[in-house]
């Protein structure tokens, strides 16, 4: 599948999130959406990747953005993990079944390991994607450039 780009619409999904309520993407129309995909909770990088999306949700909020979690985790997973990293507001979303198939809607599922990208999808406020990048697994995305990316559009 083709990876997503700017311009195109983001694909509608309903997912839970790590409290067990169904999130849809749609319900957001009219605010920016910030899909933050991490491979697998319970590591490092993934772990700071989360914590900056809550240490800075004032700033997203301050923006009309809402910063939202995603891996192919269950939700049981990621609530337990959000509980032991802090995370008391930001939603952290379960592609977990069918396993990783937004990932794979986005075009950001990596087959041959099981899990997603690590990657920022940024939505606008009418559905379409306005940025879009990948990092190496082992990289943590700059928090500083994604908030900028937000202010920019």
């Amino acid at each position: 599948m083709n990876r997503i780009s700017v311009g195109d619409f983001a694909p509608d999904f309903i997912l839970k999130d790590n409290r067990g309520q169904d999130i849809r993407l749609t319900d957001y129309k009219g605010k920016k959406v910030l899909l933050s995909w991490h491979p697998l909770a319970w590591t490092r990088v993934c772990a700071e990747q989360m914590q900056s999306l809550e240490a800075n949700l004032a700033e997203f909020e301050s923006y009309n953005t809402i910063p939202l979690g995603l891996s192919v985790d269950s939700y049981p997973c990621k609530n337990a993990w959000a509980k032991e990293l802090g995370i008391a507001q930001v939603q952290l979303l379960a592609d977990f079944w069918p396993h990783g198939e937004i990932a794979n809607k986005y075009g950001l599922f990596r087959e041959q390991e099981g899990f997603s990208e690590r990657a920022n999808v940024l939505i606008g406020e009418d559905g379409r994607v306005l940025w879009v990048k990948t990092y190496p697994i082992p990289e943590l995305p700059d928090i500083a450039e994604v908030l900028n990316q937000i202010k920019g559009v």
